[in-house]
């Protein structure tokens, strides 16, 4: 029950009593003028007359009450929907534009102002986090070009032994891996700031799927994995053919590690109510419903993905989400745990 219906719940109860008490210190009035003066007349007279003053009177006043009470609580509350409506829409990127104030200096435009003022410490807070995320991993850059450089070099010494080969071939794996992970920290850093500018030029998308199809072969060939490609229309769109390849690669090597051996994954292209449509599925253990809402978020790993034998950093699907909202579209994705079956949906509008 909203304040609304309870405010006017409780006012019309309050209006109904008062006018019983109404009712009833009339009724005794009459009860005792008739009484004085006729000696002991009916008790029947005394009603009858109170029904003659009151309910004329009070069934009027009553509606007319319910009405106004109702307008006016309506009225009174109508601020508090509309700062209910406006907070409601606060996103991480409108942060800066302020709820707009009555004025009157009332008990809500004071909330309001509150409400600004932490919007303002929350969106500082939040430009502190990217200013210090894109500084540090900007920095971790030129070390980590510099060891994997010299581990490179070391690899090619030919006195190297096996077991130190070895060593240095894991510890360059796992440079490179960080390497990766502070190139998806950058970009996100960087399009978070809004320093991120796309290239659109026309593409042809279908190209794109039949070179990431291949890609995916290579991929999935030493754990068994069959790879298929269902259906691709031939589509162009306006986008950033790197962003674009770097999309449908994200997915293809997350459906590729996050699947079982001898499994299947299977993709499709295709238009949909002028939407070019990108559907890539794989037999992996499935995620979920309650970790499903968060495969977006950033370095979130399901279970399922934090098995020493996946190599990953969690900021795949991250990026593959920015990508797609640059480009205007968005990403969708289903997991059935019975069939095990994990379902990644993209929507880029059609361009002329």
């Amino acid at each position: 029950m909203t304040i609304r219906t309870r405010l006017t719940v409780w006012y019309a109860a309050i209006l109904t009593v008062s006018l019983l008490i109404i009712g009833f210190g009339t009724y005794q009035e009459i009860d005792e003028r008739f009484r004085h003066e006729h000696h002991r007349q009916p008790e029947e007279h005394a009603i009858a007359e109170t029904s003659e003053m009151v309910f004329p009177i009070a069934l009027p006043a009553v509606l007319l009450g319910l009405l106004g009470g109702w307008w006016l609580t309506r009225r009174a509350l109508a601020p508090v929907a509309e700062l209910t409506a406006a907070i409601e829409n606060i996103r991480e990127h409108n942060l800066r534009k302020p709820l707009s104030r009555n004025g009157n200096g009332d008990e809500l435009d004071r909330l309001t102002g509150v409400f600004n003022d932490m919007l303002a410490r929350l969106d500082d807070s939040f430009n502190r986090i990217r200013e210090f995320t894109l500084h540090a991993s900007h920095e971790l850059k030129t070390p980590l070009t510099v060891l994997c450089g010299e581990t490179e070099t070391a690899l090619r010494d030919e006195l190297l032994s096996a077991p130190d080969r070895e060593r240095l071939a894991n510890h360059l794996d796992e440079l490179r891996r960080l390497a990766r992970i502070v190139d998806g920290l950058t970009l996100l850093a960087r399009a978070d700031a809004g320093q991120v500018d796309l290239r659109l030029e026309p593409v042809q998308l279908d190209e794109l799927v039949r070179d990431n199809f291949a890609d995916t072969q290579i991929l999935a060939e030493p754990q068994g994995i069959r790879v298929e490609l269902n259906e691709c229309e031939t589509i162009t769109l306006s986008a950033d053919r790197h962003r674009l390849r770097q999309l449908l690669l994200n997915l293809a090597d997350n459906a590729v590690k996050y699947n079982q051996p001898q499994g299947r994954v299977s993709m499709s292209l295709h238009r949909n109510n002028g939407l070019a449509e990108f559907t890539i599925a794989n037999t992996g253990p499935g995620i979920p419903p309650a970790v499903l809402p968060r495969v977006f978020d950033r370095f979130f790993r399901g279970d399922a993905a934090h098995s020493p034998a996946v190599d990953g950093s969690g900021l795949g699907l991250s990026i593959v989400q920015w990508i797609a909202s640059a480009h205007h579209g968005q990403v969708e994705i289903e997991s059935s745990l019975p069939d095990k079956l994990t379902t990644v949906t993209v929507r880029l509008p059609l361009k002329p």
